[in-house]
């Protein structure tokens, strides 16, 4: 699956030029505030004048989610697309749970027969994947993965599956997730806080500490050749066994101090090829692996490897400390979930010469 434009919504603002400013510059302390720091999304970077007839009545959840599909498909370079012949998965793990919590309260503070019938249709899940078909004029299949450990890996497969069988000329693959007060509450009671406001992807932790992070990250793919630069989707497996690899030009860890215990990821890491983790920058999310994957494509296409934000020692691990240009043709994402299986990523870019 070749990427033909990404479209990432963060911390750290809007779009690829965005996100590669932020590799460059690396670790910046999270916001504070109740319960503690996470990295929240900026206001200014959900408003958009021209996206906005269509997110009038969105909810924050929805609005994340349609901004970063909305730049994947108005990408610089992206072909013209009939929209009959795009779709559209949207991976999450909770969804658009502050409008459900609130619909919720609702229900307890009026009743059921007093509630926002508005409000009801934006708290089920696939409330986003109707938003981005309609924001973006598309007629393709749509449809939400919702799972905990590996929903953007998922949503990869069914999308190269619908290339595949020829259900649609392009596919936008992404991941979302909000972070709103019962998420905030429940993570300060089930996490550990990282206290200095900073991610170590290379600690290799039994109980890691994390800050909470949201966002949304959107790949626009398609079985046709590419001129981005972003390379293609080569390999996506998850929890498969032990088998042989070609050595990547750079390794990215999604450990983000989420997972109950991050100490797997030391054998998901090969000592003969330079290793980075950049959560620091986005926060701790079940989107992260979403985001992880645009990192990767934006250094395929600059050829730089962009320094880890938190480069601890790690005996064994090739962390990449230092910004520079670089001969990159295949980079590997790897995640690790709660029951020590592992998800891997390969993006590749064949280069001349």
């Amino acid at each position: 699956m070749n990427i033909h434009g990404i479209g990432v919504v963060f911390a750290r603002g809007r779009g690829v030029p965005a996100l590669e400013r932020a590799l460059a510059e690396g670790w910046q302390p999270p916001a504070a505030g109740a319960p503690g720091l996470s990295y929240a999304v900026p206001p200014e970077a959900l408003a958009d004048r021209a996206a906005a007839p269509g997110l009038r009545r969105a909810d924050r959840f929805s609005r994340l989610a349609t901004l970063a599909a909305w730049d994947a498909l108005r990408a610089d370079g992206a072909p013209e697309l009939a929209p009959a012949r795009v779709g559209a998965i949207v991976a999450t793990a909770f969804g658009p749970h502050v409008t459900t919590f609130k619909f919720l309260d609702d229900i307890l503070s009026f009743g059921d027969t007093a509630v926002s019938p508005t409000t009801f249709s934006h708290s089920v899940h696939n409330a986003a994947a109707a938003y981005i078909a309609a924001a973006l004029g598309l007629r393709g299949p749509t449809l939400t993965v919702t799972q905990f450990a590996f929903p953007f890996h998922e949503a990869l497969r069914l999308g190269g599956a619908w290339l595949a069988e020829g259900r649609c000329d392009a596919v936008l693959v992404g991941a979302a997730d909000e972070m709103g007060g019962v998420l905030a509450r429940i993570a300060a009671r089930k996490l550990r806080a990282a206290a200095d406001g900073k991610i170590r992807p290379f600690a290799f932790a039994p109980s890691p500490a994390t800050v909470p992070g949201e966002g949304a990250a959107f790949l626009l793919l398609s079985a046709a050749p590419s001129g981005a630069g972003f390379g293609r989707i080569e390999d996506v497996t998850v929890g498969a066994g032990p088998r042989e690899r070609p050595r990547p030009d750079a390794q990215l860890l999604d450990a983000d101090g989420m997972a109950e215990d991050e100490t797997g990821y030391a054998a998901a890491v090969r000592p003969d090829a330079p290793a980075a983790g950049y959560a620091p920058l986005w926060g701790g999310m079940p989107a992260g692996s979403a985001f992880s994957c645009a990192a990767a494509a934006v250094m395929l296409r600059a050829q730089r490897l962009f320094a880890t934000p938190v480069a601890d020692e790690a005996p064994g691990v090739a962390v990449c400390r230092e910004t520079a240009p670089a001969r990159i043709e295949r980079v590997v994402c790897a995640k690790r979930d709660c029951q020590s299986r592992t998800g891997m990523i390969t993006l590749a870019r064949r280069l001349p010469g």
